[in-house]
């Protein structure tokens, strides 16, 4: 199947080539008809499937096919995203997409100047990709005007759920035209998200690519038991032994990214730290720094890596377990995407013992250990487990850690280019 089967026009079919794809992923082989047919639809499809781009063009061909000749341009379509980084992501994709099409997008969210934003909404936009509190505060101060939405969308509606959001997000429907086509967009099926689209959806088309705990066929995953005080020394040698040029490192807390960067950096390697105490300005900067090779560890929360799009990511270490076990599929989603290899590591030490119990059930399956590292515990189990898995692999002697590490000193890696941090454009160019 290819993208003109769709009832796509020539101006996004042209847009889609200078991007590279040539192949629909399964989730926008399903959604994007019945997002063109006008029907509210419940999708489940996790990061790395393709989802943004099967909601995104649809949108753009339905605004496309009914322009407004209203000036200044009224607000069409509400695209609702738990995070700034996703917020961003999104509306790269709309300009991608969009870059031959008279549309104009924006987005909204909170760490930035929000007189700017202002000054963009009042000039008119097609399109506002927004999180909920940023849009709340332009409702607060007046200064947008929701009444003509014909398309929402609420991309991971799990994760805004999540992170409290349900209350603004009632708030936000209370202000849009009942009227209208509604798209939810869901890495799982909880009952929450299952109310919610209840009260949401009108008849909707349920499109689900893949199970909510299902992980990429792509991604080698492989488990490090090891005790707490070593796991810094172990990454430092697996980055530094292996070669590594990109790795994306998960850790719990903001206090814990920030240390871990700064001890990695005292081990040589080039690493910056992601995560919502940092200003809009410095996380974009990190993220850019790690796309185009300057930086080659990115040490992240999971509220800051969401929605993250590296292409090509070869490596994601869990440092420590994430508390949610659905977490650790969204964590190491970020690599072997759109087919591409990649390799998923855990450090897990004995006091993790019940997370990573809970997240080997809900993946069915039991995480290869990597046996005789130097560092190894002697049990990780708690209760029934599953069966214990072993891989074997060179030992890295602990004495040869501190040697290897200080010696590392990673390569530039030729990039894909920094993410425009600008928000204001005019998708034809």
């Amino acid at each position: 199947m290819s993208f003109t089967q769709f009832s796509l026009s020539a101006e996004i079919l042209q847009a889609v080539t200078e991007q590279g794809y040539k192949t629909p992923t399964p989730i926008q082989q399903q959604a994007i008809p019945v997002v063109l047919a006008g029907r509210d639809i419940l999708a489940g499809a996790q990061t790395g499937t393709g989802k943004t781009a099967s909601f995104t063009l649809p949108l753009l061909q339905l605004l496309q096919d009914a322009p407004s000749v209203q000036r200044p341009r009224p607000i069409r379509c509400l695209v609702l995203v738990p995070t700034r980084e996703l917020a961003l992501q999104v509306y790269e994709s709309i300009r991608a997409y969009g870059k031959h099409l008279p549309l104009f997008a924006e987005a909204i969210y909170g760490g930035v100047s929000i007189t700017n934003q202002i000054r963009n909404l009042r000039r008119g936009c097609d399109i506002v990709v927004a999180t909920p509190g940023r849009l709340l505060d332009h409702v607060q101060q007046k200064t947008i005007d929701l009444s003509q939405v014909k398309i929402l969308v609420l991309d991971e509606a799990d994760r805004m759920l999540d992170m409290g959001f349900i209350q603004d997000i009632r708030k936000v429907i209370a202000l849009i035209p009942k009227k209208r086509q509604t798209l939810l967009f869901s890495a799982t099926f909880s009952a929450e998200i299952k109310t919610l689209a209840g009260q949401l959806l009108n008849n909707p088309t349920l499109v689900e690519v893949a199970r909510s705990n299902a992980t990429v066929d792509a991604i080698a995953q492989s488990l490090y038991p090891i005790k707490r005080e070593y796991k810094r020394e172990l990454l430092s040698y697996l980055i530094g032994n292996g070669n590594w040029q990109q790795v994306l490192i998960f850790v719990r807390t903001k206090h814990g990214a920030d240390r871990l960067a700064k001890q990695l950096a005292l081990d040589g390697i080039k690493t910056a730290a992601l995560h919502g105490d940092k200003s809009q300005g410095a996380r974009v900067k990190a993220l850019e720094m790690f796309k185009n090779g300057k930086v080659t560890a990115l040490v992240a929360t999971d509220i800051a890596a969401r929605g993250l799009d590296i292409d090509q990511l070869p490596h994601v270490v869990n440092y420590d377990l994430p508390a949610v076990a659905e977490d650790y599929v969204h964590r190491i989603g970020r690599t072997g995407r759109a087919g591409a290899t990649g390799e998923a590591i855990s450090l897990v030490s004995s006091d993790e013992a019940k997370l990573l119990q809970a997240i080997e059930k809900l993946l069915k399956m039991a995480i290869p250990r990597v046996a005789d590292t130097g560092y190894e515990l002697e049990s990780l189990a708690v209760g029934d487990m599953p069966k214990k898995a072993a891989t074997t692999v060179n030992k890295p002697k602990p004495r040869q850690f501190e040697q290897r590490t200080n010696q590392h000193q990673p390569a530039a890696r030729r990039g894909n280019g920094s993410a425009d941090s600008r928000v204001r454009h005019s998708a034809k160019r």
